[in-house]
């Protein structure tokens, strides 16, 4: 199985515990003399089944990435963080650059004026340049997912 493969059973396995987990939350209570409309007991010997499913899946895509290069310097799993950090980033200039543009209303000329001392353009282009940045390294890191046979 490729890795990319993997990636998408382990999504499927999460969004199976969710649901089994708002499932169980559903019977978890009932009125006395009702009869839950699922049976609690099969719910949750089918969440740990899953749940076992997903933790052996994590743990061959955690050893497969750590056992892929991406290239000479890095590793998957540590391009992973290294796109992580990126996003994480480009976040900080995104959120930056929105309060250094906000416009500021003064009714009055007594009124306390606030400038920013960020230029806005600069901010822009930094979060331009993180985005491509992110959009590259992603795509080599999608590419080797698909390429990738994950570790028995």
């Amino acid at each position: 199985m490729k890795l990319a493969e993997a990636l998408i059973r382990r999504a499927d396995y999460q969004k199976r515990a969710d649901q089994l987990k708002h499932r169980l939350a559903n019977v978890a209570k009932i009125q006395e003399d009702e009869t839950p409309s699922e049976n609690p007991i099969e719910l949750e010997e089918e969440l740990i089944e899953v749940l076992k499913e997903l933790k052996g899946l994590m743990i061959r895509i955690n050893r497969t990435n750590h056992e892929t290069a991406l290239n000479e310097r890095l590793t998957l799993g540590a391009s992973l963080i290294e796109r992580d950090m990126i996003a994480k980033e480009r976040k900080i200039y995104n959120e930056l650059a929105e309060q250094a543009s906000l416009k500021q209303d003064r009714y009055s000329r007594t009124e306390i004026k606030y400038v920013t001392p960020f230029n806005v353009k600069d901010l822009q282009k930094r979060m331009d340049d993180l985005a491509k940045k992110y959009r590259e390294l992603d795509t080599k890191i999608q590419e080797l997912n698909w390429g990738t046979d994950w570790l028995e």
